[in-house]
């Protein structure tokens, strides 16, 4: 299994959070894209490239429509240039980039075609793009002098939680990126509507495709409990963020996942509602005042890897055995740092030495 570290892009500090996840052995770090939240994911991007040697960089996730796909495929072969071989672009149809916006997600048939524009521009091809109603031929016009490199692959996760989302991201990815699927059942029904995808795909599934959940984790201390104020701020903050998506599914009508409804109750939408404007203010970072009582033991134990190490480890080996090829931490910021160096020893160490 590959160990990775997502949080939100910051200009001054993304980099050296990068550099900190190498030195402690993690195998990939992924930068959250935000627009209205975070700095520029592609600015911390460049950093992090400039400043490391070996572990991999992935958008987490870069959002369809924020930019137009050539814009996306630019972007990510930049970075490519920076940091050869070692870059993946995680594409989503979008939560905060443009709910904080007040806007939905895009359509699947958008979120299609941006996937393949990018896909084929980062192959050094040509495809036909679509546009403001029209469509044209486009293509990179100069990939031999260092401005961005189509040479060395850079593979294509996509963000899903629905079948249909799924069913693309088997069907044209090269990996999948999930949202706390911290449980071996709710990860293999996603895995199963991924294989739809592959069903349609030319050699069917890929030898090496990805299947990457971003949750958190907090080793516990010698008799803490699963609510002490310590654990409530290391995962309450990535516990709401999925509930919150929840929250936002729910209001469109549409299906919630499974493993989220429980803790969707009745008085957290009414709590929400009340703040929905300034809802994806605190994403990632905190939680709103009086929301820890919506994040009860339940919750930190389904959606989190919380427990002592060898509670957390013995999880991790069923995910790998349910199909899981990389966990994500994604700290809160101001834990980062602690979090990167406690998962590090306390997991990915003993981890690999099982």
């Amino acid at each position: 299994m590959d160990f990775g570290v997502g949080f939100q892009s910051h200009i001054h500090n993304g980099w050296k959070h990068a550099i900190l996840a190498e030195q402690m052995g993690f195998s990939n770090v992924w930068f959250v894209d935000s627009q209205m939240i975070t700095s520029d994911v592609y600015a911390c991007m460049a950093l992090a490239a400039e400043h490391t040697k070996t572990i991999r960089l992935g958008t987490g996730v870069t959002i369809v429509g924020t930019r137009i796909p050539p814009i996306i495929a630019h972007s990510i072969a930049t970075i490519n240039q920076l940091a050869p071989g070692r870059v993946i672009l995680g594409l989503g149809t979008g939560h905060t980039a443009w709910r904080a916006m007040g806007m939905p997600p895009v359509s699947l048939t958008e979120f299609r075609h941006a996937v393949e524009v990018c896909q084929r521009l980062l192959c050094g091809e040509s495809v036909e793009y679509h546009e403001r109603g029209r469509q044209s031929q486009v293509r990179f016009m100069d990939l031999d002098h260092g401005y961005i490199n189509t040479h060395e692959p850079v593979p294509v996760y996509l963000a899903a939680s629905h079948p249909k989302a799924q069913a693309i991201a088997g069907e044209l990815g090269d990996g999948l990126l999930t949202l706390s699927l911290l449980s071996p059942d709710p990860l293999k029904n996603n895995i199963a509507a991924v294989a739809r995808g592959w069903d349609n795909r030319t050699g069917g599934k890929p030898q090496d495709f990805g299947v990457v959940t971003l949750g958190v984790s907090c080793v516990l201390q010698p008799g803490e409990a699963l609510t002490s104020p310590r654990v409530l701020s290391r995962v309450g903050p990535r516990i709401a963020v999925a509930l919150h998506y929840a929250y936002e599914v729910a209001k469109q009508g549409k299906d919630v996942p499974p493993f989220l409804r429980p803790f969707l109750t009745p008085e957290y939408q009414r709590y929400l509602d009340a703040r929905w404007q300034d809802m994806h203010a605190t994403h990632s970072r905190f939680l709103h005042p009086g929301e820890e009582r919506f994040i009860p033991p339940e919750a930190i134990r389904a959606m989190s890897l919380t427990g002592s190490r060898e509670d957390i480890l013995e999880r991790l080996s069923r995910l790998e055995a349910a199909g899981l090829t990389q966990i994500v931490i994604s700290p809160p910021w101001g834990f980062v740092e602690e979090s990167i160096v406690e998962f590090a020893r306390e997991i990915i160490t003993p981890y690999r030495e099982r």
